[in-house]
């Protein structure tokens, strides 16, 4: 993450030819634009031979939105791969008012390719349920970050005879929610 483990400054180019795979798109840039490090900090593109396909970096951190309509904010990765976010769902069985819940996850870097796995635990702020989510984030052909997951609900029930029931399963496709002047 810029400011967390590199040194020097980033600046937002788009004269690299983003869509060709020649520098990475970052979050804090415009579609169309890449981040690219400045001469002195460790990631810098000195090195890099013109014309060589950069692996394409696919960042938690943000807004994202999913196939259902809910909204999740994930704020900075720390240097253990832990995080903190928001999560605030569009649809519920519960039958109480929605609110935004608290998520806490953490992500594994470890491929060279750098489309992280992850998991994240929602606590849901309006019902006796919990959410655990497990994905990876990936780059799609179009240069879009995607987080595919998958997740298992618990509901609370009233005695171990209804435990058969407690448990759901399914899956979420999130997208990188933009803002309006993006």
């Amino acid at each position: 993450m810029p400011g967390e483990e590199e040194e020097g400054e980033a600046v937002c180019c788009s004269d690299i030819g983003v869509s060709q795979g020649k520098a990475p798109w970052h979050p804090l840039c415009t579609p169309g634009t890449a981040m690219v490090w400045k001469k002195g900090s460790r990631r810098d593109m000195r090195g890099v031979s013109p014309g060589l396909s950069l692996p394409p970096q696919c960042t938690l951190t943000g807004r994202w939105t999913n196939d259902l309509g809910s909204n999740m904010t994930i704020m900075a990765v720390n240097e253990k791969g832990e995080f903190l976010g928001s999560y605030h769902t569009a649809v519920t069985a519960s039958g109480n008012e929605i609110k935004v819940s608290p998520l806490q996850g953490s992500q594994h870097r470890t491929n060279k390719d750098s489309q992280a796995t992850f998991g994240f635990t929602v606590n849901w702020s309006f019902s006796d349920s919990v959410t655990v989510f497990t994905g990876q984030c990936f780059v799609d052909e179009d240069g879009k970050e995607v987080l595919r997951t998958m997740w298992l609900l618990r509901s609370n029930v009233d005695s171990i005879k209804d435990d058969w029931k407690a448990t759901m399963v399914g899956t979420n496709v999130f997208t990188r929610l933009r803002t309006k002047k993006e």
